[in-house]
């Protein structure tokens, strides 16, 4: 895994855990990226790709108003974590998935994991609940069927 770069706006030494949606700079908080989208430009291949799908998909498979792309969130190195759009598409197509996000304490451990400053150690903590053990089992299920799944029959 790559190591945390420095923030861009306030050069705070391997604390940059976020990247600008726009331009991909590194920032660390949230009053630098206010601070930073107050004179954000995008570099000229992000706006190239912006122009070229106006309104729809940009090369990274992402709307170009989306706030965020899956380059945000991985590096370089970690490209076998990687889902195939395709396969996360077929997430909001899942009536299980639908029926379980219903459930208002699944939403609240999800929506307490996102806010979270330590997802890993929260997350070892909530894969001991086993209603989010079985939202997690959903969602691999979906994006990564097992081996039987895809046997075409003989």
């Amino acid at each position: 895994m790559r190591a945390p770069q420095p923030c861009g706006v306030c050069g705070a030494a391997g604390a940059a855990k976020y990247r600008c949606p726009r331009c991909a700079a590194a920032y660390c908080s949230v009053p630098c990226c206010r601070t930073h989208r107050e004179r954000c430009t995008p570099e000229p291949k992000r706006a190239a790709a912006e122009q070229a799908f106006p309104g729809g998909l940009n090369s990274a498979g992402q709307h170009a108003d989306s706030p965020w792309s899956v380059d945000d969130i991985l590096a370089e190195d970690d490209e076998q974590d990687r889902v195939p759009l395709q396969r996360l598409k077929l997430l909001g197509e899942s009536e299980e998935l639908r029926v379980l996000l219903q459930n208002p304490h699944l939403r609240q451990l999800l929506l307490t994991v996102d806010q979270a400053e330590d997802k890993s150690s929260l997350m070892k903590k909530y894969m001991q609940e086993p209603l989010f053990v079985e939202f997690a089992d959903c969602c691999l299920r979906i994006v990564e069927p097992s081996e039987k799944e895809n046997i075409l029959p003989e």
